[in-house]
């Protein structure tokens, strides 16, 4: 498949563009620093800010689907974002897109209507990336896109085992971790299989 790749140089964005391209996709990657990436026969690399709708625009021109790795970076790059990649697809025909989300934003065990940032499930005090991320997620959920937010908790740099849990908009019970090489690996084939369109996955092992 072409797949238009934002946040490609992150802790799981580059993992899952690593994949990607084994995998024999095409990927063209919208990144600040070109230099962050090697070169590849099938990547093409175009300089530039997803802040900005021409860049964004530019990157999905021509792919099937989306893919965001791209974290809050405390500020509000993700949520300006979101809505560029929501009105590139749209313009494009695209109905496919799947991003890395937070845990947070999945609903609450403990606050029936909340979600687990603000419904007192989490231990983090600031709530600035999660709110982030939960704007993210209400573009996508207010569009008609074939949407999925992985949405990993406590994440640790790690390798890939193929074994965890995941659950549609909760934390699995008794979730208190998951890899950075696990949850790229569930992201890249749920890009593919599409079988959690229209929800937040919660993963953990």
């Amino acid at each position: 498949m072409r797949i238009a790749m934002f946040g490609g140089t992150g802790r799981v964005g580059s993992l899952m563009l690593a994949a990607l391209l084994e995998d024999g996709h095409t990927v063209t990657a919208l990144v600040r620093d070109p230099g962050r990436l090697k070169a590849h026969p099938h990547l093409t690399v175009v300089q530039g800010d997803v802040k900005q709708k021409q860049d964004a625009q530019k990157t999905i021109e021509g792919a099937d689907c989306v893919v965001s790795a791209l974290g809050t970076d405390k500020s509000t790059t993700l949520s300006e974002a979101v809505p560029h990649m929501i009105a590139g697809m749209e313009q494009e025909g695209i109905r496919r897109i799947l991003t890395i989300g937070t845990a947070g934003i999945l609903n609450s065990r403990l606050t029936p209507g909340a979600l687990r940032y603000n419904g007192g499930d989490s231990n983090r005090k600031l709530t600035a990336a999660a709110e982030e991320h939960h704007a993210a997620y209400s573009a996508l959920a207010a569009s008609s896109l074939d949407w999925t937010i992985v949405c990993p908790t406590y994440l640790p740099d790690g390798s890939e085992t193929g074994v965890y849990r995941v659950m549609d908009d909760w934390l699995p019970p008794d979730g208190r971790q998951i890899s950075t090489g696990d949850t790229a690996h569930f992201a890249v084939r749920e890009l593919i299989e599409g079988k959690h369109a229209g929800h937040r996955v919660g993963i953990a092992y």
